[in-house]
């Protein structure tokens, strides 16, 4: 989907008709917005802005990695977003990232991504206080801080949702609450290492020719950093916590199992004493009480006997031992 947008002199943003087609349309100061493009799109807006294709389909791979680039006035800056993902049939949300390619020069600001996503939905919403879309440095700036912050939500929503499926595990052990917690644990790796990537990104922005960096900008730039390190600081935090926790109930489910093994080896044993009495008060021989209808209740009594005793003091030292 291809969508046209820019801020007129009230600094309101408005959208630009494009299905008569943007071939004569004058794209100084205005911002293309790609969510999951075509070729023929792709195409269209690589000759329209005279930005290379390579850079417009850099963020068509998911597995592209964080980075900038300059190349004859065109700069690129790929970067990683949080998205929320809602599974059917599920009954909560995952968490994964996407690339998301900020591409500029001179004329025109072009942004590509995989999926319509929450990060431009607030630009387009007019939620972002002093945006202009022919501000590149600004924009590029904000839409990193905005992507950072998003990643502190989800992360408290992440902790949350960890903290509930760990409190009904305490009730009841049961594999749909194991798996989202590995569902969880997912989503922090990929958060993880999103977030060191775009570490590096906001670290070169500075030093990068071609980003005209102005004194109001600054400030941003170290909003964009404390925000993405407080990210990073907190997914560790969460990470280290779920690990914690899934080796203590690893721990506890294999302590239970050790249990249940030792209690079915109790009763087997104690299961296979009256019958292998009765193998021995079987044989083709003679044997006390034989022809005895008591012999055969003492026989039974015997076992009995010997498996209450033979219980009772396996049991006791099960508890000890526990």
């Amino acid at each position: 989907m291809l969508q046209i947008y820019y801020t007129d002199e009230n600094n309101q943003l408005l959208s630009l008709d494009v299905e008569n087609g943007v071939e004569n349309v004058d794209l100084t100061g205005k911002w293309i917005n790609l969510s999951n493009p075509t070729d023929k799109e792709i195409e269209l807006v690589s000759r329209v802005t005279a930005l290379p294709e390579d850079y417009i389909k850099a963020a068509l791979d998911e597995e592209e990695r964080a980075r900038i680039e300059v190349e004859d006035g065109n700069l690129l800056t790929l970067f990683d977003i949080p998205v929320m993902e809602d599974d059917e049939g599920s009954d909560y949300y995952t968490y994964s990232t996407l690339p998301f390619a900020f591409i500029s020069n001179q004329k025109t600001v072009v942004t590509v991504c995989l999926k319509e996503n929450i990060i431009t939905q607030n630009f387009i919403m007019n939620r972002v206080k002093s945006f202009a879309t022919y501000k590149r440095t600004r924009f590029l700036l904000q839409l990193m801080y905005v992507s950072s912050t998003k990643f502190l939500q989800y992360l408290r929503q992440i902790d949350k949702t960890s903290t509930r499926i760990q409190a009904e595990l305490n009730k009841s052990m049961k594999n749909k609450e194991l798996i989202q917690l590995l569902d969880i644990e997912k989503s922090l790796v990929y958060f993880s290492t999103s977030l060191r990537g775009n570490s590096f990104v906001i670290d070169k922005i500075q030093r990068t020719e071609g980003v005209k960096f102005y004194e109001e900008d600054q400030d941003l730039w170290e909003d964009v950093g404390i925000e993405n390190r407080q990210a990073i600081e907190m997914c560790n935090i969460y990470r280290d916590i779920l690990t914690g926790t899934m080796d203590a109930f690893a721990s506890v489910i294999s302590n239970n199992l050790n249990i249940v093994m030792r209690t079915l080896t109790i009763l087997t044993l104690l299961v296979a004493i009256p019958s292998m009495i009765a193998a021995f008060w079987g044989m083709n021989t003679g044997v006390p009480w034989e022809g005895k209808l008591y012999g055969f209740w003492i026989v039974v009594g015997i076992s009995i006997a010997i498996c209450l005793v033979l219980g009772l003091f396996m049991f006791k030292n099960r508890g000890r031992k526990r």
